[in-house]
């Protein structure tokens, strides 16, 4: 070889670092197919799942307006629906962050701790909605606060001498519980389908009747008015009063010597104004206020 053709080789090999194809002397680029490919630094995965399913709303960005909440109280307040998971007791309430899917194992802690208010699959009943600047705090059957029993702390007696109520009264003390939706902002806009929709990882209203809507428009104008009044009247039955008062904190069966049977429902307690709703059967027989 001449020095004209060595010349001309190390200028080939020299040209050839830089163009692909002619001498493949750079690393390919990375090819699934080859057996034993180079390692790779895994790729960061998100372990958050979801817990359970959850139904988003696009909520109003304004505030909540003076007649939609008007609307959620008169719409949502009575509501019945079927839970999709049991509910914790507790004076504090189970809260919602809503937009998210429920922590499940926060929610079996929070049973485990505080007991089980009702079970999934139980029918309950909205009976209060508490509107604060950036949660809603939905009392179920009742909600948490204890209510005063004036029958445990009545005495009969003469002179100085007293005795409490006898011990075969029966008295049915309702549990209640609370749900907390937390919007983590001031509480948007919103109709009463929307309230219900953020209340669906809890409870579940396609399958009851409306305690407001349609059902009461099927009812005698005057049970209509009663309800929307939030009283019971003489005639109506079970549902209407739920609809009506929600539920009592107090239930008192009686039988008279004659052997009729009757149930008192108790609203309130000394001293503020307590209702007494009397049942034969599923009507009511009469209503009684002490003020």
């Amino acid at each position: 070889m001449n020095a004209a053709a060595a010349l001309a080789l190390v200028f080939l090999l020299a040209l050839g670092a830089d163009q692909q194809g002619l001498f493949p002397f750079r690393s390919q680029p990375y090819d699934p197919s080859v057996e034993n490919p180079p390692a790779l630094e895994p790729a960061k995965a998100d372990t958050a799942v979801p817990d359970t399913p959850v139904q988003t709303t696009a909520h109003s960005s304004g505030p909540l307006r003076p007649e939609s909440r008007l609307l959620l109280v008169r719409y949502v307040d009575g509501e019945f629906g079927k839970l999709v998971q049991s509910l914790p007791g507790g004076k504090k309430g189970f809260r919602i962050v809503v937009g998210k899917p429920i922590n499940t194992q926060k929610l079996s802690d929070t049973l485990r701790l505080y007991g089980t208010a009702a079970v999934r699959g139980d029918t309950v009943q909205i009976t209060g909605l508490e509107i604060r600047s950036q949660e809603i705090i939905v009392q179920i059957n009742g909600g948490t606060k204890k209510h005063f029993n004036w029958r445990q702390h009545l005495q009969v007696g003469i002179g100085n001498t007293g005795s409490p109520p006898p011990e075969s009264t029966p008295l049915v003390q309702v549990t209640g519980a609370n749900l907390i939706l937390d919007y983590g902002r001031p509480v948007p806009d919103m109709s009463p389908d929307d309230l219900k929709n953020d209340l669906s990882a809890m409870l579940d209203f396609s399958k009851q009747h409306s305690a407001t809507v349609n059902w009461i428009d099927t009812l005698p104008q005057q049970f209509q008015d009663a309800i929307k009044d939030h009283r019971a009247v003489v005639g109506m039955d079970s549902e209407m009063v739920l609809a009506a008062m929600g539920r009592p904190e107090h239930k008192v069966r009686e039988k008279s010597p004659e052997g009729n049977e009757t149930e008192d429902w108790i609203y309130g307690g000394p001293p503020a104004r307590t209702t007494f709703v009397t049942f034969a059967g599923d009507t009511v027989i009469r209503v009684k206020e002490f003020n």
